[in-house]
Order: C-alpha cells, then structure tokens, then sequence
C-alpha cells in the first residue's frame, strides 16, 4: 500500500526521526541524561517492553505527536502487540482524553453559576 505524499512545508517529516540524536549537538551532556533515562524508563521492569509500547502508542495519541505514532506503532508490532490492542490502547487513550474535557465541564457550569448569581 503506498503512502500520500506530504507537504513538508506543512507536516512533519518523518526523515526528522532518523536526525533526532543531533538534538544532543548543543548539549551532549543534557541529550546523555535524557536517553540514559529513556532507555531505563523502556526497559523491561514490573510492566513488559510491550505494555511499555501500548502506553506509549496511547499517550502519543494523547499528545498528538506524529513522531511518536510512528515509533510507537513499529514498537508495539516488534513487541508482539496486533492492531487489535494497539486500537483498543488509542481508545483508552481517547476515553481518558474526553472524560478530562467532560469533567472541565463541571468548572464552566460553576463559572456560569457565580456569573449568573
């Protein structure tokens, strides 16, 4: 199946993935700590690499970041999740999401009901 091709002026591009270490250039020492952490924080613990990646697939839809989808969607194949899971993760993801702005609701009614006192 071929890709659409993107406008780059507009969209991310995902060659961007392969560059990221070069974010270390201006400060190895920072870039150091943060994938020493990352590699621990992935790292087979009291949760598997592969629940790991689902949370991960989740919070990159949370967070929309494009980047993320994509190294989070190979992860969670490489892992052994299917489609399956990682579909039903984006939709934890998304319940979450949309209960935090439903639950923002009770703040509006509260501003309406001193504005309307």
């Amino acid at each position: 199946m071929s890709r659409p091709t993107r406008n780059h002026e507009y969209h991310y591009d995902a060659s961007d993935l392969d560059r990221f270490a070069e974010i270390g250039e201006a400060a190895p020492d920072l870039a150091r700590k943060f994938f020493d952490y990352y590699g621990a924080v992935f790292a087979e613990g009291a949760l598997s690499e592969r629940e790991k990646a689902l949370i991960g697939l989740a919070v990159a839809h949370s967070i929309q970041c494009p980047y993320c989808i994509d190294v989070y969607s190979t992860k969670c194949l490489e892992k052994g999740s299917n489609v399956e899971q990682m579909t039903e993760a984006v939709h934890v993801a998304t319940a979450i999401r949309g209960g935090a702005s439903l639950v923002h609701g009770v703040q509006m009614r509260g501003h309406v009901d001193r504005l309307s006192m």
